[in-house]
């Protein structure tokens, strides 16, 4: 979860002529599967493409993201650079400690939905209430899952040949052996 602050600005109304003073805000928001489906649902088009976002696109997934209730609308129009940023890095957070070893790792190109994502949680009995946690997070949960469920991966001859030898060497050291 993050807390956004978003500062209290002063602003000209040029119809009026009259000074506004808008507050300070502060937004919560949640990167989760389920601001990946609202948004999804409003652009029809994937949120996760390495396509950049045009500025319009980007302040609408940090609407999709608000779970404060009863925001402005107009308040999304005075994010700073800065607020951008911290959007942008909450983001890239792996919210985890597991790692995966890319050994290995083919290259998937399916374009991953909401909808993919959703899928995967049916199919690995993943319980619907993660659907609210960092995506990053779920993500890497239904990665550890597929690998857990993964048949063992099967040696070499190489290896097995390799691995005897060792096994091997290291009795005849411990007997006192020549073999």
């Amino acid at each position: 979860m993050l807390k956004l602050i978003i500062p209290s600005i002063e602003l000209f109304d040029e119809r009026k002529e009259v000074f506004i003073q808008t507050k300070e805000q502060v937004l919560t928001l949640e990167h989760s599967l389920v601001s990946l489906s609202k948004w999804e649902s409003k652009w029809n088009k994937p949120f996760l493409t390495k396509d950049e976002k045009t500025s319009e696109e980007t302040i609408d997934y940090i609407r999709c993201m608000t779970i404060t209730q009863n925001v402005d609308s107009n308040v999304y129009q005075y994010l700073t650079v800065e607020n951008l940023t911290q959007v942008r890095n909450y983001i890239e957070e792996p919210m985890t400690a597991t790692k995966i070893s890319n050994e290995d790792k083919t290259m998937n190109r399916e374009i991953i939905t909401s909808e993919i994502i959703y899928y995967w949680m049916i199919a690995l009995h993943i319980p619907f209430e993660c659907r609210k946690w960092h995506l990053n997070r779920l993500l890497m949960l239904i990665n550890v899952c597929n690998l857990k469920n993964m048949p063992p991966k099967k040696m070499s001859k190489n290896r097995i040949l390799s691995s005897n030898a060792a096994l091997n060497a290291a009795r005849k050291k411990a007997l006192h052996s020549k073999g």
